[in-house]
């Protein structure tokens, strides 16, 4: 299928990066937002957008609570084209409609960093021993000139968190070590960067591959840390995405290159990008670690 018209739904900073990235690849962009003269091709309902614009490419970038909701109403308009849903897929892990979308992708965009992919590369035919991940970064500094207590991400009926906003280290856990087998969690809000969502969070994981993971993530770091570190029998590899190094390798990382190999994925069928199952398989994650910090105990499957 060839894409000449995409629809972006949502027009907060993710969605206004989907909207530029595809118009530099010539796509025909139009939007869906209820702010009013936010784009020059714009509408305010999702249904009638469908039936006039006719896209090929939806790109659901609206606030996670809302995915669900937007992601039925493509469906019983019936459109056919590709689609990709901003991460997390859903707010709770509940099956998608059915529908006749040719193709449904998860914008799980770290899987496409050189960072990751040279890490991918190098766990190949090594016994995993244990691994460690963090991921932090302070949540005022994330969207500059904005006030973080009125955004989605410290509200945690609107999809807020650290378990859905840094659902990006969940999805990399199971595409690089496999499905969890047991977890515990602990986690909550400590600090005041929220008005009620979790600002941090340690999973503790044993996967198929890694019997010994731990998780954290938070949105108190200052300044922001992202690493990886993983023992296997050939020895330890330490991957940071701030700094873009692999095992003392540095490499040069632009800013929207992770969303440009995103789209050339989706768009020409590469097969990297998260597919739904893999996406819904996240969403059961973050429910579980839910449970387990609700109920202090161990989650097995």
């Amino acid at each position: 299928m060839i894409v000449e018209k995409a629809l972006v739904v949502g027009y907060g900073s993710v969605g206004q990066r989907h909207a530029r990235l595809l118009a530099d690849r010539d796509i025909k962009v139009a939007v869906v937002s209820r702010r009013p003269g936010v784009f020059h091709l714009q509408f305010v309902d999702l249904r009638d957008a469908l039936a006039q614009w006719r896209p090929n490419l939806l790109v659901i970038a609206s606030k996670t609570h809302d995915h669900g909701t937007d992601i039925d109403t493509a469906a019983d308009a019936g459109f056919d084209g590709l689609v990709l849903v901003e991460k997390p897929i859903l707010n709770r892990p509940v099956p998608l409609p059915e529908h006749r979308f040719s193709d449904l992708r998860v914008g799980y965009n770290l899987r496409f960093h050189p960072v990751i992919q040279g890490l991918r590369r190098w766990l190949v035919g090594s016994k995993i021993l244990g691994c460690q991940i963090h991921a932090g970064q302070y949540l005022p500094d994330w969207r500059p000139g904005t006030d973080h207590l009125a955004s989605y991400s410290a509200h945690h009926q609107q999809g807020g968190g650290v378990l859905r906003d840094l659902s990006h280290e969940l999805d990399l856990i199971l595409w690089l070590f496999g499905p969890w087998k047991r977890m515990t969690a602990l986690g909550g809000r400590h600090g005041d960067v929220t008005v009620d969502s979790e600002d941090s969070a340690s999973l503790l994981i044993e996967t198929d591959i890694c019997p010994n993971l731990s998780l954290h993530m938070n949105y108190l770091d200052q300044p922001p840390r992202r690493t990886i570190s993983v023992q296997t029998d050939e020895g330890t590899v330490v991957a940071d995405l701030v700094a873009g190094t692999l095992a003392g390798t540095r490499f040069e990382v632009a800013r929207d290159d992770t969303y440009r190999a995103l789209h050339e994925d989706i768009l020409t069928h590469g097969g990297q990008a998260c597919d739904g199952t893999e996406a819904l398989a996240v969403t059961e994650t973050i429910a579980a670690a839910e449970q387990a910090m609700a109920e202090k105990r161990w989650i097995t499957r």
